[in-house]
């Protein structure tokens, strides 16, 4: 019996997950709580880095075990070769995508303002994703809409969930 060709990669992928998650959680559980000041428990520095620790962990095992299911261990199906186009476009993908987290993280984010650089980092990302330019105008005006939205949404929300609710200053 053969299996989906992705089982193993998934398996692979779902221990790196698992240890990594594990490794931030016994990291967080090593950071201060602070308990000899009196501070409340809720707020200590590793609690949120714990949980997410957690959280990858559990996924991890999830994606794991059902690669596992899937016969990640079982002779596997031999991948259909990519033409040499979609081979291109993928390095394209991953040349605009690297292009992009670099501007941001290197240009943008310390240079302007914090909820400018983000809903502008999410807004050119998606339209940069999402753009076609074979389709109608109603249709590309549609994706720069709901892309400015997101990007409207990322830029007051990112900045709101990390300095009211975290407590983390942003640059």
């Amino acid at each position: 019996m053969h299996t989906r060709p992705l089982a193993r990669a998934d398996l692979i992928t779902g221990v790196i997950l698992v240890v990594l998650g594990v490794a931030a959680f016994v990291e967080s559980w090593g950071m201060p709580r602070l308990e000899e000041r009196n501070i409340n428990p809720w707020t200590a520095p590793g609690l949120v880095p714990g949980m997410l620790g957690i959280l990858i962990a559990l996924l991890g095992t999830v994606l794991a075990l059902r690669s596992a299911f899937a016969g990640a261990f079982g002779p596997q199906l031999p991948l259909d070769d990519d033409t040499p186009e979609q081979r291109r476009a993928a390095w394209r993908r991953l040349v605009l995508c690297s292009t992009l987290c670099l501007v941001y993280s290197v240009g943008l984010v310390g240079h302007t303002p914090f909820w400018f650089a983000t809903g502008l980092f999410v807004f050119t990302f998606i339209v940069s994703f999402e753009w076609e330019w074979d389709e109608a105008w109603a249709s590309r005006a549609r994706k720069l809409g709901i892309a400015a939205a997101i990007g409207f949404l990322a830029a007051v929300a990112i900045p709101y969930l990390f300095e009211t609710l975290f407590l983390v200053r942003l640059p």
